[in-house]
């Protein structure tokens, strides 16, 4: 009650106080001076900040005047020029894996990425980029005030459209100047392109740390595949969440490290995704159960095992790959420029200056490089490669020590390069580089240059011959010791069995490699300069001293030949003589799939469809009878293959190149030091042959209608058969046929033979054991057997001279009846001195006469008639006569028909008694 009292008189007073016009007065008074003072200070604010804001205006202002206005098109090209790794494949489209480069990136359309990592992103690193024009004011004051008051946390202020910028046309210096240009160009590009082309150049501009081979990764199909193998599209949730985290610190959060390993701690990048999730459920992109179960995702079992790179897979490959397309870039560049191809080979510096634009281009513009190489026989081959148990020892060799600078002793294995190639098109449908790429990365099928040894016998010296109209299969040739290097006085060639089999047809010469034979018909081509068909057939190392050394004819050249360009000459043969160049890339896409390189076969005329064939025709007895005949027990299939070993110069390298109707196919081993292949156990060549049959074998099991077409060769017009004389290789003359050597064989029509053989004449021998002798014009007939002689101007013509023309005479029984022209017995001009004649029982015998020109002995019996010679003996037979009683001599008869006087006389049986004559009447 007397609280309410007191209330009333208080409220009383108060009103009474207000009544009061001192009181009012004062109170008007207050409220003017309030007033005016927030009046003043708002006046003065706001000329502080227009003053702040005409001075940061014209400070921005100052920071941005040199940037360029930009167009739209200028603004497109920089943004979306983001490296984008390169892409290799095998044939039929089958994916290899992306080429070398500092980054690995691969372009994807937005609608081609997961809606989850989408919001991912949007929720961590810009929650208002749907909302804003590029800016986010409120971001930009605060990073401001941070930065000016040097505060611990920096909550940064760029949004996504920023860091497009800032990626894509400035660089991340940190500088008032860069971050204003990054603002003004962050405003106009957002005037120019929507939310979804800035959220898709974004994704693929960003990196994310390293894949599972421990390669730097850039965009999110990258970060996709190499992290979790799958594609960007297929992302889950927890998934999207890791790869959105990683772009804060990419290495940091990474789950792998630079040695393909996975990283023993992986918090960081875990509680980054947790961040990630919560960002999204705080921004309405999943729910309260999406978010949950996404917590408690074991993400770890996601990441993919590591796992090698192309690079270490298919390093040999890789390397090619990628050599072969900066080439042809070089030259799509050029051609752009107005060189053409020969502008590049005459000049290196230009060549080297358009390898590198290519090289650059190759790396960053996201080609897709389609190769002619089949993946599985590729395989196949490496596998049969690596088990192979016959490759032979491993042989010392001294080096110098890189690091050391010390001579060490290091041992060397027999190393391999072999390449398939499909003969009508080029195709390089596999090859084998060597036994290890970590000991040695020289591609030996490829790029390694040796001696090619007797598969150069084909490519040089009997097809051009053939060509030329001054050889044919049946051509006869002299496998004889001849000097045919003019700074030598010694026997030059050598065949490899330092053996020689006289006379002999090039197509028995190529069978059996002989060294001679091929020498001898380079030398009488050799000013036609047969090597330009080399030339034509892709031999890139040939020098001036090639075209006219006569030991280039059995593969002696200056530098070599690679197994790609010698197996790849041998399809020339296959193609009717048309050169069809080897290749390995398809063809070359850019990122939006436009063809920017397709391969076209562009055949070289080489030679004729007829040379081709009668080659091809000798290299089948290669097979068949020849030098390889041990390829016949190895291979799974039969095909009709045609083919040529060869060994290198002291047994360095060892050779097979062999082609049939589809396919050519060679292979090479030795060691990378040059060094003799031979050792004990299995002989070299075989070695080398029976690797070419394995491969060839697997490649036989993945595709046998490409190595074993049912085909054969097919005989163009224009090809005859014809016989020859086994002695010139002319028409058989009658002297020929009655030798008994007459051969036949194939010709090209044009050059068939066409004149009687006239090596052959008619004549008369004696022989002596089995020495034979030409008979003199004196000699007796009774001692002489008719026979043929090789005529001495033709051999004057084959060897130079006549002397050792015994050795033209091939050691075959039926060439046992013909001379050659040295074949003469030394005459002593004398009479030979009288026998001496032994008796025992009924059989006379005697010595032989011991001058060296006796051809034979008669025999003579005295009767009352007179003497009777009653048996000629040639020498060499059984000195001895059996006869009926009488009285007998011996003479000796030399060559020239000379007679010894009679040796002393032996009877036989009882002397007949004397008749008496009659008395006189």
């Amino acid at each position: 009650m007397n609280e309410n009292q007191n209330w009333k008189e208080k409220l009383r007073s108060s009103v009474h106080l207000f009544k009061n016009k001192k009181t009012v007065k004062g109170v008007r008074i207050t409220y003017q001076v309030v007033w005016n003072l927030l009046l003043l200070f708002f006046i003065i604010l706001l000329i502080g900040g227009t003053f702040a804001l005409g001075v940061g205006g014209g400070y921005f202002a100052s920071l941005v005047k040199d940037e360029p206005i930009r167009t739209y098109a200028s603004m497109k090209k920089q943004i979306y020029n983001y490296e984008e790794t390169s892409e290799l494949y095998f044939a039929n489209d089958v994916y290899l894996g992306k080429l070398r480069s500092d980054i690995d990136r691969e372009e994807v359309k937005l609608d081609q990425v997961s809606k989850y990592l989408q919001d991912a992103v949007v929720a961590t690193e810009d929650e208002y980029f749907y909302k804003h024009s590029g800016v986010v004011p409120k971001a930009i004051f605060r990073a401001l005030f941070q930065e000016v008051s040097n505060a611990s946390i920096q909550t940064g202020g760029s949004t996504l459209t920023q860091q497009l910028i800032k990626n894509q046309l400035l660089t991340n210096e940190v500088s008032f100047e860069r971050k204003a240009k990054e603002i003004l160009l962050a405003l106009r590009l957002e005037k120019f392109f929507d939310k979804k082309e800035i959220l898709e150049a974004y994704l693929n501009v960003s990196t994310f740390g390293r894949n599972s081979s421990g390669r730097n990764i850039a965009g999110v199909q990258s970060a996709a595949k190499g992290i979790f193998g799958v594609e960007a599209s297929q992302l889950t949730l927890p998934q999207a969440a890791f790869i959105a985290g990683l772009p804060q610190s990419p290495f940091g959060y990474t789950p792998y490290t630079q040695n393909k390993t996975i990283k023993n701690d992986l918090t960081p990048g875990l509680e980054r995704m947790k961040t990630v999730l919560k960002r999204m459920f705080d921004g309405g992109y999943i729910s309260e159960q999406e978010y949950n179960e996404a917590l408690t995702y074991d993400i770890t079992k996601d990441f993919i095992p590591p796992k090698a790179s192309p690079q270490e897979n298919y390093p040999w490959l890789t390397t090619e790959l990628e050599k072969r397309s900066i080439e042809i870039l070089a030259g799509i560049l050029a051609k752009q420029d107005g060189y053409e191809e020969q502008d590049l080979k005459k000049d290196n510096e230009l060549m080297q200056e358009y390898r590198s634009v290519a090289d650059l281009n190759i790396r960053q513009n996201g080609y897709k490089v389609y190769s002619t190489i089949n993946k599985d026989i590729y395989d196949a081959m490496q596998q049969v490669k690596d088990n192979y148990p016959h490759f032979g020892p491993d042989k010392p060799q001294e080096k110098i020590d890189p690091e050391t600078g010390e001579k060490v002793t290091v041992m060397e294995p027999v190393e391999v390069g072999a390449i398939l190639i499909e003969n009508k098109t080029g195709k390089i449908i596999s090859f084998v580089g060597g036994r290890n790429h970590e000991r040695e990365e020289l591609n030996h099928a490829t790029n390694a240059v040796r001696q090619n040894g007797s598969t150069m016998k084909p490519l040089l010296v009997y097809a051009p011959a053939f060509e030329l109209g001054a050889a044919a299969p049946g051509t006869i040739l002299p496998d004889v010791p001849l000097k045919l290097n003019p700074a030598s006085s010694n026997p030059w060639p050598q065949n490899y069995d330092l053996r020689y089999s006289g006379l002999v047809s090039a197509r028995y010469a190529l069978t059996k490699s002989y060294n001679v034979p091929a020498v001898k018909l380079y030398k009488d081509i050799v000013a036609q300069r047969p090597a330009k068909y080399l030339e034509k057939m892709g031999f890139t190392s040939l020098v001036e001293e090639d075209y006219s050394n006569l030991s280039t004819a059995i593969g002696s050249l200056k530098n070599g030949v690679t197994v790609e360009e010698n197996t790849n000459a041998f399809g020339t043969f296959a193609n009717g003589g048309k050169f069809i160049d080897a290749y390995m890339i398809e063809k070359i896409t850019d990122r939006d799939g436009k063809v920017i390189y397709q391969h076209e076969v562009k055949p070289t005329e080489v030679f004729s469809p007829q040379t081709s064939y009668l080659t091809l025709d000798m290299m089948r007895d290669v097979i068949k009878k020849g030098t390889a005949t041990s390829l016949n027990g190895r291979l799974k299939f039969q095909s009709d293959w045609a083919g040529k070993t060869g060994t290198g110069n002291q047994f360095w390298d060892a050779w097979f190149v062999a082609t049939n109707p589809n396919v050519s196919f060679g292979i090479w081993t030795g060691y990378d030091t040059p060094k003799s292949l031979k050792s004990g156990g299995l002989n070299y060549s075989l070695r080398n042959i029976y690797l070419w049959a394995d491969l060839m074998n697997a490649a036989y099991d993945i595709n046998p209608d490409l190595v074993d077409p049912a085909d054969s060769f097919a005989m163009p017009g224009g090809i005859v058969r014809r016989s020859y004389c086994a002695v010139s290789g002319l028409l058989p003359s009658n002297a020929c046929s009655r030798a008994g050597l007459v051969e036949t064989d194939l010709f090209n029509a044009k050059f068939a033979p066409s004149k009687v053989d006239d090596s052959l004449i008619d004549g008369k021998y004696v022989q002596i054991g089995d020495k034979k002798y030409l008979a003199l014009d004196s000699t007796p007939s009774e001692f002489a057997h008719s026979g043929v002689i090789i005529n001495p101007d033709y051999v004057q013509k084959i060897m130079g001279t006549t002397k050792g023309a015994s050795q033209l005479i091939p050691k075959k029984d039926r060439w046992a009846n013909v001379l050659v022209p040295d074949a003469k017995m030394e005459e002593n001009g004398r009479t030979p001195a009288p026998l001496g004649l032994a008796l025992s029982g009924t059989t006379m015998t005697w010595a032989p006469h011991p001058d060296e020109d006796v051809i034979g002995y008669r025999v003579y019996k005295k009767s009352g008639t007179g003497v009777q010679k009653v048996a000629s003996i040639k020498s060499g037979e059984s000195l001895s006569y059996s006869g009926g009683n009488g009285s007998y001599y011996v003479t000796a008869v030399d060559i020239a028909g000379k007679e010894s006087d009679p040796s002393n006389s032996v009877q036989i049986g009882e002397k007949p008694a004397e008749t008496e004559a009659p008395a006189a009447n």
